[in-house]
This record gives C-alpha cells, sequence and structure tokens, in this order.
C-alpha cells in the first residue's frame, strides 16, 4: 500500500502523527510545505493526504486544488486550527475527503485516515476495472463529439438517452458514462428490456415478494435495488411494454417504487441512462411510447454514429479487434493488407462495430495465414466487391466533378469523358498486349471505332507503355 502523506509547518503535529502512524503500523512521509509534497508528487503517488490548511508558501487549499486537478479520486484530508465555517465549506467546494479540526483527537484522526485510505483502495480498483474493461475507440469527429459529451457529465447524476443503430457500442457509453461519475464506485446494473419477456420484466426491474405470484418461492431484489447508488443501463428502452413504461415514469417521478406483491414504498438512488436504436419520437406520435416517459428520460442525449458514418475508424478498430482476439486464443495477430482495410473500409458493416468484432474474431480463427487480404474474408463479405469497386470508382468520379464545378471550370463533360475514355482503352490495350481487335472486342467497340479514339485521344503518344497492334 502507499504512504499517507502528511504535510504541516508545524513540527509537533508532524512529530504526533508521526508516533501515532508508526504505531498503528500505517506507511506515511512527512513534509513541512505545499511546495514539498508538491514536488514529490512529481514522482510519487500518496494513497492519503492529509494537509493543514494555513502553512506559509502555499495553503492547504490551493495544494487541494492541484492534487484534484491531477488526480481526482486520491482522498484529501484538510485539518485547521482556525474552526470556522468559512474554511469548511471551501475544503468541500474544493472536493476535500473531510475536514479535520484542530485540536483534534488522534483516535479520530486514526479513524478519518483509515476510512480514507479504505475510499482510496475502493477507487484504485475502479480504475483497475476502467483501464482493463472495453474501449471506446475512435478518431472521426462525430466520436470526438461523444467523447466530449462523456467528459461534459462526468460530475452529473442526470439522466441520458443513448441514440444508435444496434452495434454500435450503446452499452460502451453507458458503462464509460458510470465509470467517469460520481456513482463509479457503485453497481452499474444493465437489462436488455426487448431480450425479457414481458411478463418477467417487471419482476425483473422491481423484483417481488414471497408468495407475488405462482412459484415466487422467496423474496426477490430486482434491478432497480441491485444497481443502489449506482447507475442503471436500460438497453433498448423503446420497446418496453406499455404498463411497466408508466410504472418506470413513477419511479422517475417520486423516486420511489413497490416490489411485485409488495405493500411499502422503497426509495431509489439510482441514475437511469436509457438506449434505443428507434426513433422514440415517431413511436410517441404512434402511440407506442408514452410522451411524458420520453421528456424524463430525454434529460441529456448522446446520438452515437453509425459505422458507415465513421469509416476513418474502421482500420483503428479492426488493428485493435484482431490484437484483442490473439490475445483471447494466444495466437499471433492477424494483419490486414492495405487492399483489405480499403475494402472493409468501403464496406457498409450494417451491425457495426459489433459486425466488425465478430469479423475479426472470425479472421483470427479462420484466416490461413498471419496477413489477411480480400480473399480471406468471409464469402458475405466477398460476395458484393464488385459491386463494392463499381460504387468506389462512381463515388470518386463525383468528387472530382464536384471539385471541377467548384473551380469554375468550363467544359466540364468533354473534358471528363475523354479522360474516362482515355484511361479505359490504354488499360484494355495494356491487358491485351496491344492487340485492337481483343481490346475492341472486350471494350464492346467496333475495331475502326476503336481506331478512331485512339488517335483522337493520342493514346500511344500519352501512354508509351501501350504498344498498339493489328
Amino acid at each position: 500500500m502507499k504512504p499517507v502523506w502528511i504535510i504541516d509547518d508545524d513540527r509537533s503535529i508532524r512529530w504526533v502523527f508521526e508516533k501515532t502512524l508508526m504505531r498503528e503500523d500505517i506507511s506515511f512521509k512527512l513534509f513541512s510545505s505545499a511546495q514539498e509534497a508538491l514536488s514529490a508528487l512529481n514522482s510519487s503517488v500518496p494513497q492519503v493526504v492529509v494537509s493543514d490548511i494555513r502553512m506559509p508558501g502555499g495553503s492547504g487549499l490551493d495544494l487541494l486544488q492541484r492534487i484534484r486537478e491531477r488526480y481526482p479520486n486520491l482522498p484529501v484530508i484538510i485539518m485547521t486550527a482556525y474552526s470556522d465555517l468559512e474554511s469548511a465549506i471551501a475544503a468541500f467546494q474544493g472536493g476535500a475527503f473531510e475536514y479535520l479540526p484542530k485540536p483534534f483527537d488522534v483516535d479520530h484522526a486514526v479513524d478519518l485516515i483509515r476510512r480514507a485510505m479504505e475510499e482510496s483502495l475502493r477507487q484504485d480498483e475502479v480504475s483497475e476495472v476502467a483501464e482493463t474493461g472495453p474501449e471506446i475507440l475512435g478518431q472521426a469527429p462525430s466520436m470526438q463529439e461523444v467523447f466530449r459529451a462523456i467528459g461534459r457529465l462526468t460530475q452529473s447524476h442526470a439522466t441520458v438517452l443513448i441514440n444508435g443503430e444496434s452495434g454500435t457500442g450503446k452499452e460502451l457509453v453507458a458503462l464509460a458514462l458510470h465509470r467517469h461519475s460520481p456513482r463509479a464506485a457503485k453497481p452499474f446494473i444493465a437489462i436488455n428490456t426487448a431480450a425479457i419477456p414481458k411478463d418477467l420484466l417487471e419482476s425483473e426491474l422491481f423484483g417481488h415478494e414471497r408468495g407475488a405470484f405462482t412459484g415466487a418461492q422467496s423474496m426477490r431484489r430486482g434491478r432497480f435495488e441491485q444497481a443502489e447508488g449506482g447507475t442503471l443501463f436500460l438497453d433498448e428502452i423503446g420497446d418496453m411494454p406499455p404498463d411497466l413504461q408508466t410504472r418506470l415514469l413513477r419511479v422517475l417521478s417520486d423516486g420511489n417504487f413497490y416490489r411485485v406483491g409488495g405493500h411499502q414504498p422503497i426509495k431509489a438512488n439510482v441514475r437511469i441512462i436509457a438506449a434505443t436504436h428507434q426513433d422514440l419520437e415517431n413511436r410517441v406520435k404512434q402511440g407506442l411510447f408514452r410522451e411524458d416517459l420520453f421528456h424524463r428520460l430525454n434529460v441529456i442525449r448522446i446520438r452515437l454514429p453509425s459505422l458507415r458514418e465513421r469509416r476513418e475508424d474502421i482500420p483503428l478498430l479492426a488493428r485493435h479487434f484482431l490484437a484483442k482476439s490473439a490475445r483471447e486464443l494466444g495466437v499471433e495477430p492477424k494483419r490486414l493488407t492495405d487492399a483489405a482495410v480499403k475494402y472493409l473500409s468501403n464496406h457498409d458493416l450494417p451491425g457495426n462495430v459489433r459486425q466488425l468484432e465478430n469479423l475479426c474474431h472470425w479472421l483470427t480463427v479462420m484466416a490461413p495465414g498471419v496477413n489477411v487480404d480480400i480473399q480471406d474474408l468471409p464469402p458475405e463479405f466477398r460476395a458484393d466487391q464488385r459491386a463494392m469497386t463499381t460504387e468506389t470508382w462512381i463515388s470518386a468520379l463525383e468528387r472530382e466533378a464536384e471539385n471541377a464545378l467548384n473551380r469554375g471550370e468550363q467544359n466540364i463533360m468533354h473534358e471528363m469523358a475523354r479522360q474516362f475514355e482515355r484511361a479505359l482503352i490504354s488499360k484494355a490495350l495494356a491487358h491485351t498486349g496491344g492487340r485492337r481487335i481483343e481490346a475492341s472486342h472486350l471494350l464492346g467497340l467496333g475495331r475502326n471505332t476503336l481506331t478512331r479514339k485512339i488517335q483522337e485521344l493520342d493514346i500511344e503518344g500519352k501512354d508509351a507503355a501501350v504498344r498498339v497492334s493489328e
């Protein structure tokens, strides 16, 4: 365990803590100024900080602010001989773990330090889970906007509604919101409301009392109670049955609920994060979703982009999933060739990130070599290769036309048609070794027409690699 840092300019206070912490077998370090502690913070991090509030050369509140900027979960206990309300408020507003007035009882101070150590260890465990948990990856502007939204919500308890297609990572975003919230040390409970039969969903959410229905042999706590103090993630909220929408609205309105068959209200201290792939506004218009519940859920909305909208992230995600699958299977990671990366980046991937992850796992198991090319992809991915290739060059042609129009060029149709014909005829002649009859057959042109176009387009002069012959 890391040491507890004691920071006080009063030598007698440092001496008291030294003797007390030695007796309690608690590792510690002593500092006489805030600046001395800040310098040490560059090379090591304590488990807990106990600092005086008034010291020459830098106050404990300034130190608290600097520590909170770098290590927001590090507990800081502020102590002072000036036991006034203003100092206490300033300490807590600055994020102090606790406020210890001088003179203090030594046993009380030790109890306070031990509580702070326990809290610090819990925060360390949460941080480890967050670091090893699923990652949200993305460099596309649309994903950066999602990251910014998560960042803005780090100190919020507000209800959040996440919109996104299936497979875009809605639960990962919900988990990130939880892990970076004040509720991070409490449970994160997820439930897919569309995957549970209607008759069981009420009991799953709210629990039931013994004998509430046939088969209820004992009392059961529901997801709301399991998530107490933490976050409840309701996935596919758009499919929730109408009667349960009413019960959920009641919980969000007054903060209380009843177990199935119960008569005593239970207070719910839970943050709700909901997600759906559906257009809830449209479902409200159709009478399939309660408008008042929609407004209760729609406090903060985060829209997750589809993979079609962030194609530039596909190479990054593919490398990550290939490496992940290799670690899980204990094999060498597969690598996509440039052609395969380009091909996948132009693929629509209707299953979004989940589909890409499944593909990478399939490749890790099934691809014959380390380097994965287009022909190594599953048959269903290669079936539309020709259509995708056509779509790609048409898209490039459209972009070139748009650029020419934006530049104000004239005679665009004639010039681009000449470039198109020149490229097509040159490639056909190169393919046939310059044999015009064969090339004209492949292109669907008469031999005389091909000869005329070769002369008009000056193909032999433009491309010395093409040698035409009869």
